[in-house]
Formats: structure tokens, C-alpha cells, sequence
């Protein structure tokens, strides 16, 4: 009995533990796909000023503009920014985890 409880503490360790790889990879395709389809939404909607509100991303990402060319500027920096977030939080997630279990 000891030795199937010994198993299934094992398992729920690796269970629970997140891959902070995965986890930022994962973050940054999201975040960076948002503003790719959010930029492109735009500029096919058009107008005369086109996305005045998201046009301020580019005073914190360098050659971010609301053009084609700036929705894939715009999803290379939203998928380092989702990495980093999605890597930081996982990192942190597991650190918990440890404390937690510490005895």
C-alpha cells in the first residue's frame, strides 16, 4: 500500500509543477497572436486615422506601427513580452510549490 502511495505522490509532483518553457511559449504566441489580429483588424477597417489608441505601443516597441508590416513587428514583440511573462509566472509558480512543500 506504501508503495502506491509513494507512486501517486510522485505522479502529483509532476503533475503540478509547470514547464516554465512551455508555459512562456505558450503566453507569447497568445499575446503576440492578439496584437498581430488586433493591428490587421485595423488596418483593414481603415479610415483616416487608423488605431490612435494602439499606435501608442509603438513609444515601447521600437518600429511598432498600425501598417501590415507593424502587425508582425507587433506580434515579435508580444510574443517575447507574453515569453517572458508566461516564464516569469511559471518560475514563480513552482518556487511557491517548493516552499509550500517544504517542511
Amino acid at each position: 500500500m506504501t508503495e502506491q502511495s509513494d507512486l501517486e505522490k510522485i505522479v502529483l509532483t509532476r503533475l503540478i509543477r509547470l514547464n516554465a518553457i512551455v508555459s512562456g511559449i505558450v503566453t507569447g504566441l497568445i499575446s503576440g497572436g492578439i496584437l498581430f489580429i488586433a493591428t490587421i483588424w485595423l488596418v483593414i477597417k481603415g479610415g483616416e486615422v487608423v488605431g490612435p489608441h494602439l499606435a501608442l505601443l509603438g513609444q515601447f516597441f521600437a518600429g511598432y506601427r498600425v501598417t501590415y508590416f507593424g502587425s508582425v513587428v507587433g506580434f515579435f514583440y508580444g510574443f517575447i513580452t507574453g515569453f517572458i511573462i508566461g516564464f516569469t509566472v511559471a518560475i514563480l509558480y513552482n518556487w511557491l510549490l517548493r516552499v509550500k512543500k517544504a517542511p
